[in-house]
């Protein structure tokens, strides 16, 4: 399967590369926290812990300046989770469930920050990584 974007004849440059892989599904766009008060912010808000992940979500004000059409989403990992190699691994495979799972089951207008758990996060099959952010979102966003 090649993207629309490949040229017919197979030839290309350098230059021709297609474009990567978009975190856009279904008009819903993802976009990364950067700012300590946007974790903060989610902090202060709802949380949910499951067995590879602690997620926290928080539904934006009005009157913030991010689309109210996209989803916010950041990833952290303490110390607790053990060395470098170790974190980044845990936020990587985080990060690609989140690519998964939150377009299609996130709501817009919401951050998300998802934090690593020490011997869980880089040790949990992929499939349960996916289930538990699922299980996470629905019992975020249910009413109380």
């Amino acid at each position: 399967m090649t993207p629309s974007e490949a040229p017919k004849d197979g030839i290309t440059s350098h230059r021709d590369k297609p474009p990567a892989a978009s975190s856009r599904s279904e008009g819903k766009t993802l976009r990364i926290l950067k700012t300590r008060n946007e974790f903060l912010a989610a902090a202060r808000a709802r949380k949910r812990g499951v067995g590879s992940m602690m997620v926290q979500a928080r539904k934006r004000r009005e009157d913030e300046p991010h689309p109210a059409d996209d989803i916010g989403v950041g990833f952290t990992c303490s110390k607790k989770v053990g060395n470098a190699v170790a974190r980044n691994r845990a936020k990587r495979r985080m990060r690609e469930v989140a690519r998964a799972i939150l377009p299609t089951h996130g709501r817009p207008g919401w951050d998300y920050v998802l934090i690593g758990r020490a011997e869980a996060t880089d040790a949990r099959p992929f499939e349960d990584l996916k289930g538990d952010l699922m299980y996470a979102l629905k019992k975020l966003h249910e009413t109380k």
